[in-house]
């Protein structure tokens, strides 16, 4: 009886994470997809085409876009980095067998906040788009420099689980760039109008949101736990 009961534990367990594990797995897949067709379609063509008039489009590019190319680079580098290594900081398995590649993709990570907060904040202060604008995208730097310091700080204290919710938060508010970009460029956005005031909307719920649902999720786990544990 003794060794039947294990083994049955083992195979309950192996069953319960089959179907997480397939979960995890589309979800990552489907994130990292997203992002880098992302990555293709906004942020490759400054790399691509690095010259004034591309810099100065009427549709993608701003007046001081050039002037600041550096910052502006910097800004997306950062971002860039971030979008694709947070997706790997939330697998298990991952983070068990290669736990020294897992420390230096949170590093990778949590640098890629850090360089693009640096080139957003000369952004922000250089805007061409008017103060509200600009403080809707201090809002969104705030958001994504203190959910990325409360994940350095908490693994700092050794406190892994609440390290794990502040970098699903991170990782939720760096997607906001894509957000924006799909609630601009495939959400009845075209529709709404003025296009200032669509852009303010969007700037906003881009991170907000995300950030909202992901709370949502978190909340909900730690209350399942509780319940399972009482």
């Amino acid at each position: 009886m003794s060794t039947v009961a294990p083994s049955g534990q083992v195979m309950t367990s192996a069953k319960g994470r089959t179907p997480n594990f397939t979960a995890k797995l589309f979800a990552s897949t489907a994130i990292l997809s997203i992002a880098i067709a992302f990555i293709l379609e906004y942020v490759f063509r400054y790399y691509l085409h690095y010259s004034e008039a591309a810099f100065t489009d009427p549709v993608h590019g701003a007046p001081n876009y050039w002037a600041m190319r550096g910052w502006l680079l910097m800004h997306m580098t950062g971002g860039m980095v971030a979008l694709l290594t947070g997706p790997w900081q939330f697998w298990t398995g991952f983070r068990a067998r290669y736990v020294r590649l897992h420390r230096w993709t949170g590093r990778l990570f949590l640098s890629g906040v850090a360089v693009g907060c640096a080139g957003a904040i000369r952004m922000i202060l250089g805007t061409t788009f008017g103060w509200a604008y600009g403080f809707g995208l201090a809002g969104l730097a705030a958001a994504w420099a203190t959910t990325a310091g409360m994940a350095y700080y908490a693994i700092l204290s050794g406190r892994i689980q609440i390290h794990k919710e502040w970098m699903a938060r991170a990782y939720a508010v760096t997607f906001s760039f894509v957000t924006f970009r799909v609630l601009n460029d495939y959400f009845p956005g075209p529709r709404l109008q003025p296009d200032q005031d669509r852009a303010l909307t969007f700037l906003w719920a881009g991170w907000a949101l995300p950030l909202l649902v992901t709370e949502v999720i978190l909340q909900l786990r730690r209350m399942r736990s509780t319940v399972t544990s009482g």
